[in-house]
């Protein structure tokens, strides 16, 4: 199979999850070809079978705003004449979805060529982005014409159907997935706490793209609340608009000196095998992909009970969850937990457990039987050509 990955470079799971669906498929022998502004944090350009392909954008001075949906869809074009790409697979529906479908227009049309369409859908390109008026009859359009819709739980499935009419029976889920020989629990935890400056303290984490969705406020102020409890530090990894903000939150509640903010780390799992209990109030999360790399470090998640972060972590069993804008309850969760040291051993134990249920290797076979499944091979995808290590499509 011959396969364009579209996807966003920044710290996000659309982009993880794209880049690392990629690696795991080239190292399967398909040709994969990444394309982005630039070239994603966990992208590995030693990886055989694999190539990124940077979208230059125009500067004319006509524009007042670069016209980066036009130039990725010319990328596209390329790719597929150039390349024999035979499936674009956008991971975001805005703009990805909308440049591919109309890669395809001009393939058809002026060159008689046909491309197949999938397209992943990760969370706010359809709650939130997506439903704005400027984008939502195009983003509805686009998303209706793919040969393939995937998402990651079915929460977001539901969305899909609600607010853009696409019926159940069209998008599948597919769960996002994680390395667990990569995230794994420490075997020496107070070592990894070292490395932060943390020795003999609890370490609480929170990683994202520091974006309003991610409520990171919420994340400062349970923090401030375990704090009178608990000697403990609060690492941020990530960035994004709302960390300032978050920052002079914490002088504010008198936690400034505990907060380390650590930015964006490509070797996240060094913080998270270090880490005690990892922090996600999301609202409106379509799956929680940093959640599952803490839990596959046994670090519990702490969060709300919201979007599809309950298909994720189990309540009470491998974390704990509270109603959304219950913040001092995050805080006071996370100070109970750490402060009944049975109840949170067995919890950690049972957050790497329920990791090991997303290990990478059986969901890419199931992204890999529908990619080939659109190509028409009519063989089963997974088991390996005899001698080549590739897979039939």
């Amino acid at each position: 199979m011959r396969l364009a990955v579209v996807c966003y470079p920044t710290y996000g799971g659309s982009g993880v999850v794209a880049t690392e669906l990629a690696t795991a498929l080239a190292r399967r022998g398909h040709e994969v070809h990444v394309v982005s502004y630039e070239q994603p944090f966990r992208f590995d350009p030693s990886q055989p079978n694999l190539w990124f392909h940077q979208v230059e954008v125009s500067d004319y001075p006509l524009f007042r705003y670069r016209p980066y949906t036009l130039n990725l869809t010319n990328k596209l074009i390329a790719l597929v004449e150039d390349h024999g790409v035979e499936v674009i697979h956008s991971h975001y529906a805005i703009p990805h979805a909308q440049a591919a479908w109309m890669a395809r227009e001009v393939l058809q049309q002026q060159r008689g060529i046909d491309v197949k369409l999938a397209c992943t859908l990760h969370g706010t390109d359809i709650t939130l982005v997506g439903r704005e008026h400027s984008f939502f009859e195009l983003t509805r359009f686009t998303i209706q014409r793919q040969d393939v819709l995937t998402v990651p739980s079915r929460w977001l499935r539901e969305e899909t159907e609600t607010f853009f009419h696409v019926g159940r029976d069209d998008v599948e889920v597919i769960p996002n997935f994680v390395d667990v020989e990569r995230f794994r629990p420490a075997v020496d935890q107070e070592a990894a706490k070292r490395d932060l400056g943390a020795q003999g303290r609890a370490v609480i984490t929170h990683a994202s793209n520091f974006r309003p969705v991610k409520r990171v406020l919420d994340v400062v102020q349970a923090f401030a609340v375990l704090r009178e409890r608990i000697d403990a530090v609060l690492a941020l990894v990530g960035d994004g608009p709302d960390l300032p903000q978050a920052l002079r939150l914490a002088q504010t509640l008198g936690v400034r000196d505990d907060v380390r903010a650590l930015g964006r780390l490509e070797r996240l799992e060094r913080v998270l095998m270090a880490s005690d209990v990892f922090l996600l109030p999301s609202v409106a999360e379509s799956f929680g992909l940093a959640a599952l790399e803490a839990q596959a470090c046994g670090c519990p998640v702490i969060g709300y009970h919201a979007g599809g972060l309950p298909e994720v972590v189990r309540d009470g069993e491998s974390g704990l969850l509270c109603p959304v804008g219950e913040d001092l309850c995050l805080g006071t969760l996370a100070a109970d937990l750490l402060s009944d040291r049975p109840r949170y051993q067995a919890m950690r134990l049972a957050a790497r457990r329920r990791a090991e249920e997303f290990a990478i290797g059986p969901i890419v076979d199931r992204y890999e039987r529908v990619l080939c499944r659109l190509l028409g091979a009519g063989r089963t995808a997974g088991a390996a050509v005899a001698g080549s290590g590739r897979v039939p499509c």
